[in-house]
């Protein structure tokens, strides 16, 4: 199989990168730094990195001739959880983009689309959301969320006037090595390991590993049937939970104070509006702290049928992470001190 990859340099792309080159596949690369993917990517063989852009999918189009599937996994997410008004972008590269990139790669005779969207769409259930629940809440009130709807309705349309398959791949809360960037999970664990966290925040989420993901995208060539969603969530993890394991795989002792919700509004409201008022980034948002507190249990259980996905305990998966950060860390010391004595 030969398969082009957006979002490569990302935590879930260059971890997806990894498994096909693994399992014997060629892969097209779409980074927008080729500098950060010689980091990220350079040891791996078997990959051609094509500088591009979302907001410019006719600039890199044509790479998509001879390709057998696309893997679609960037999008305009991180930066949304900082002050400003994020919807044009979100529009335009999560689902204006979305829709101009399988348009795309229809016309250049893709076989197969893979599309990441989010467990963040599924809305509440009175027992545990699946693939049928309808997004409500924080799905519609989060812009991100709201995004990955529209994005699903724009393929929905797409199926109706195009050949090409596509299936819809829906994560939870991502964790795992190479997130570089980072992710607000990455930054979760750096902040832990530099004891930069005052507290514990109450609620929590569903947390997969971005390898799991990364595989169950990859049985979905084969397995995945066309216009279907398949939620790969992994299990729900209060913040506690994560901080207890974080405390065990690292030797970091875990913040005994526990934040409340309204204190943590107000802070994250205080910091948001700093943030504007100063042009500056806040690790704090009240969109991330509403979602956080307000989890919600979701099944995995039609991948887990369907896909064959497995999913690897909170346990290794942050192990790993760490580890990998870690590594990036000596790594970077070894090389500063090279410098100097040069």
């Amino acid at each position: 199989m030969k398969a082009f990859v957006t979002g490569a340099t990302g935590l879930l792309g260059n971890n997806l990168v990894r498994l096909l080159v693994q399992q014997g596949h060629e892969v097209k690369a779409l980074v927008r730094s080729k500098e950060k993917a010689q980091k990220l990517l350079g040891d791996v063989t078997n990959v051609e990195s094509i500088q591009g852009d979302m907001e410019n999918v006719s600039g890199f189009a044509k790479n998509l001739e001879g390709c057998d599937v696309l893997f679609h996994t960037a999008a305009y997410f991180r930066e949304y959880y900082q002050p400003g008004d994020h919807w044009p972008k979100l529009e335009k590269i999560n689902v204006l983009g979305t829709v101009e990139l399988l348009e795309a790669a229809d016309r250049h005779g893709v076989k197969k689309a893979v599309h990441v969207s989010s467990s963040g769409v599924i809305g509440e259930a009175d027992g545990t959301a699946n693939e049928d629940t309808a997004a409500s809440g924080l799905a519609l009130e989060n812009l991100y969320f709201r995004s990955k709807v529209e994005t699903e309705k724009a393929v929905a349309g797409f199926l109706k006037t195009h050949k090409m398959p596509v299936v819809m791949i829906l994560p939870g809360w991502m964790y795992g090595p190479g997130d570089a960037a980072p992710t607000s999970a990455g930054q979760l664990v750096q902040d832990f390991l530099g004891r930069k966290l005052p507290g514990v925040l109450n609620g929590g989420a569903m947390i997969a590993d971005a390898r799991d993901v990364a595989q169950a995208m990859i049985k979905a060539v084969d397995k995945g049937k066309n216009g279907e969603r398949y939620i790969v969530g992994g299990k729900l993890y209060k913040l506690a939970d994560i901080m207890h394991t974080l405390e065990k795989v690292s030797g970091v002792p875990a913040p005994k104070f526990r934040i409340p919700t309204p204190l943590a509004l107000t802070i994250a409201w205080v910091s948001q509006t700093i943030a504007r008022l100063t042009g500056g980034t806040t690790l704090l948002t009240v969109s991330g702290i509403q979602t956080i507190a307000n989890p919600h249990q979701i099944s995995s259980e039609k991948a887990v049928r369907e896909l064959g996905t497995k999913f690897r305990s909170l346990e290794d998966t942050l192990k790993d992470t760490v580890n990998w950060y870690r590594q990036q860390a000596t790594q970077s010391t070894t090389l500063q001190r090279e410098v100097v004595k040069t």
